[in-house]
């Protein structure tokens, strides 16, 4: 039988693919090379556009002296394959080259997922994906800001914008020229300092908040990246700053202890960032920034610290198309290295807010007050003004234990999960005001964690009085327990609860959470509906924490 000497069309593309990855891989290195050490060449998020572009011109000849004519050999591949081989339409997997750089290659899963639903890159789709029961087992999240802004830390994170973006405000320019003369945000970079920052000891304050998962700044709208993005010209905190992988120790310390889950903040857009201007000029009719860089970064994250949770902002300019959103969840949910665990939220474009992704966010501080069909989030922040650190809060800037355990009591009663933020210093140190507030949170559920965790909404969830109106007492329930939770003691000896409904008043046990006291109630109603605490002989002397109070009841619907 003779030889065929044409080469099947399959054979050509996997060719093409090979020259690809050769090809890929002497960019990446030289280009790594180039950024980190050529100084002529200032970081990509807050150079001016003259400069980004020069960078951009002088970037292919030094490549070619470093490879050659790579301009002929990339001939051999059309630039849709070039894009999908980036990862941006296909499937991927990290592979090392051997040298500490991880490139994304195109590939078929060795094995199956654990769940077989495949989903499409469309809304329609994703939302029918179930939410992973550990986060709504969890309930209670810290959220951590730090970045270049921790540095000035005045004002707020946002102060790069309102010291020389569009919303400028005099006191921040003040401030800046007495405490900064001379010197450009990018510069503030270098006092980033984590001399005596231990990401274990950061964990073990974060455990005993009580606290299940935690989100952390990968990148806040600045652009500076607190992990050595390849596609963050020297802007990132192993250039710069603290020369230290800041999210690589922290996902080590919280995964190695297990007891927290690790996730990420990642803001879409930058502030100055030239490529994302030209396409907001362009009314984001192109978008060469999602291209090149905001889909690789978060691909990159995924692959190399494996998040639980991605948490997206920054997107509200434009909608969901313009970010590439669809397509990079597909993939997250389908082939991602925790494809069956990790969730996001909702900031995905102006279309998605509280309307699409895992969990619904809908606004900063959403509180809605009532039973809503969604998982949703409160994030929300001990300063009241700013998320990230800042020197000139003062005492009442801060929301109290008593407050902020009343947020959470009632967040979890009402379906939803607290997401509370605390800025750490440009050392990454969390002030003992907010471990103050931490610890307080932690001793508090350590005595009634079992009325927030694992729990899920009752079929009331907050007392109303007799004119209607809400009272501060919520619900919660875990299997055929009802939790009763209260911020105020009342100054009679009874506790009044008109929702709880019993058929067997024989069967009912009431008890009070870090008490071992028999607690006896009556009936208000003789249809078995409603009850009356006796409060009167309860010692609370011992009780370590008095912010709030939970009650147990057994035996009712």
């Amino acid at each position: 039988m003779g030889s065929v000497s044409i080469l099947p069309k399959e054979l050509l593309i996997i060719l093409q693919l090979l020259v690809l990855l050769s090809l890929s891989k002497s960019i990446v290195k030289s280009s790594s090379t180039f950024s980190r050490n050529d100084d002529s060449i200032d970081n990509g998020a807050g150079q001016s556009t003259e400069q980004f572009h020069h960078y951009h011109r002088e970037l292919p000849r030094k490549l070619k002296s470093y490879h050659g004519d790579y301009k002929q050999r990339s001939k051999l591949i059309g630039q849709e394959d070039i894009l999908d081989a980036r990862g941006l339409n296909l499937d991927s997997t990290v592979s090392s080259d051997g040298n500490g750089f991880e490139a994304e290659l195109p590939t078929k899963r060795s094995e199956p997922a654990k769940v077989n639903t495949r989903y499409e890159p469309t809304w329609q789709s994703l939302d029918t994906r179930p939410l992973p029961q550990w986060y709504e087992d969890a309930k209670f999240g810290i959220f951590v800001h730090w970045g270049v802004f921790s540095v000035p830390a005045y004002s707020s994170e946002w102060l790069w914008w309102h010291w020389k973006g569009a919303d400028i405000y005099p006191d921040i320019v003040k401030y800046m020229d007495e405490n900064f003369p001379g010197k450009s945000y990018q510069d503030l970079a270098s006092e980033l300092t984590t001399k005596n920052f231990n990401a274990t000891d950061f964990a073990k304050v974060v455990e005993d908040s009580g606290a299940k998962y935690l989100v952390f700044t990968s990148k806040h709208h600045e652009g500076f990246t607190n992990w050595p993005s390849n596609d963050s010209w020297n802007w990132n905190a192993v250039d710069l700053g603290p020369k230290r992988d800041i999210v690589r120790e922290l996902q080590t310390a919280f995964t190695q202890r297990d007891k927290v889950k690790f996730g990420l903040y990642f803001s879409l857009y930058e502030w100055f960032n030239p490529w994302y201007l030209q396409d907001k000029e362009n009314k984001f009719k192109t978008n060469r920034f999602v291209r090149e860089k905001v889909t690789p970064q978060l691909r990159e994250l995924v692959n190399k610290y494996k998040p639980y949770y991605i948490w997206s902002d920054g997107d509200w300019e434009t909608t969901s198309d313009y970010w590439n959103s669809t397509s990079f969840l597909a993939w997250l949910y389908n082939d991602s290295p925790l494809k069956d665990e990790v969730l996001v939220n909702d900031r995905w474009g102006q279309d998605a807010m509280c309307k699409h992704g895992d969990v619904k966010t809908c606004a900063d501080r959403y509180q809605p007050g009532k039973k809503v069909p969604y998982k949703w989030e409160n994030a929300m922040t001990i300063d009241k003004e700013s998320w990230g650190y800042r020197h000139n809060a003062n005492i009442s800037s801060y929301y109290t234990t008593a407050e902020l355990i009343k947020t959470l009591i009632q967040t979890v009663s009402y379906g939803g999960n607290l997401l509370m933020n605390i800025g750490p210093t440009k050392d990454m140190l969390i002030m003992p005001i907010f471990q103050d507030r931490l610890r307080g949170m932690g001793e508090w559920l350590r005595m009634n964690g079992e009325a927030i965790y694992g729990t899920r909404q009752w079929k009331r969830q907050q007392e109303v009085d007799d004119k209607g109106g809400k009272r501060e007492i919520w619900y919660t329930n875990k299997v055929k327990d009802v939790y009763v939770l209260i911020v105020d003691w009342p100054e009679d000896d009874y506790l009044i609860l008109r929702e709880p409904r019993y058929e067997n008043e024989a069967a009912v046990k009431v008890t009070l959470l870090g008490s071992n006291q028999e607690i006896t109630w009556a009936k208000l109603d003789e249809g078995g509906l409603g009850m009356k605490i006796n409060i009167g002989k309860i010692h609370l002397g011992k009780m370590v924490r008095q912010e709030a109070w939970v009650f147990k009841l057994v035996g009712f619907e």
